[in-house]
């Protein structure tokens, strides 16, 4: 089962990827890990890529293509990419890899929240510098108001968590996915899942899905 997972920023399709990954037994490709700990390296790359997220702006399509092309090689089937493809020229480089190795993608799985709701999940973030521990001022307050519980270090929000920066990622998601979207509903693969709500009722309007592509995958190997 191969599996394209995308959302508005703060939808938790990262959440439910490891969900997925951990039921199905399918291999994580996520670009936005792949960048991140580019950027933490601290390679000129790296540097080069933390820029354009901190104005809330797209990384370049060359860039993104070959990080995730150069993850497919060692993981030819059974994944669930995260957070790609996003422009026209990613869609056409992934199909045509795909193409070549006689592979396709099962199911194009957005999880869509509004563009509030996105901006409240996301700008209420607050990270801990010194242990990396995750918060939230609404969904996961710490004990103490702007204190990490784990090792007492002033929290932080990260640059690109800032309010006016998720608004422009969320309008560039939308503005982005439309032609992709529009591509893979054409295929008959796209289903836009409502990631409103807690994590378990999402996961609910999703594992349904999933458990008849899985099954229904089984039964052609089965019978092959």
């Amino acid at each position: 089962m191969n599996i394209l997972i995308f959302g508005p920023p703060g939808s938790g399709k990262s959440t439910h990827s490891r969900t997925i990954v951990e039921r199905y037994g399918l291999v994580y490709i996520s670009s936005g890990d792949m960048i991140r700990a580019e950027i933490e390296r601290g390679t000129e790359l790296g540097k080069e890529m933390e820029k354009y997220l901190q104005r809330g702006e797209l990384i370049p399509d060359t860039v993104v293509n070959t990080l995730i092309i150069s993850r497919l090689r060692r993981n030819r089937q059974n994944f669930i990419i995260d957070g790609y493809p996003r422009t026209a020229e990613q869609v056409l480089t992934l199909e045509n890899y795909l193409y070549d190795h006689g592979m396709s993608v099962d199911v194009a799985l957005e999880i869509f929240i509004s563009k509030e709701e996105s901006i409240e999940r996301i700008s209420g973030r607050r990270i801990c510098p010194r242990c990396g521990a995750v918060y939230h001022v609404k969904y996961r307050p710490p004990k103490v108001p702007g204190k990490c519980d784990v090792c007492g270090a002033e929290l932080v929000q990260r640059e690109d968590d800032r309010p006016e920066i998720v608004a422009r990622r969320y309008d560039l998601y939308i503005k982005n996915m439309e032609p992709i979207i529009k591509f893979y509903k054409k295929q008959g693969i796209y289903v836009r899942v409502d990631g409103h709500d807690g994590i378990e009722q999402v996961w609910e309007r999703i594992r349904p899905l999933l458990d008849y592509i899985s099954s229904r995958e089984r039964s052609f190997q089965e019978r092959s």
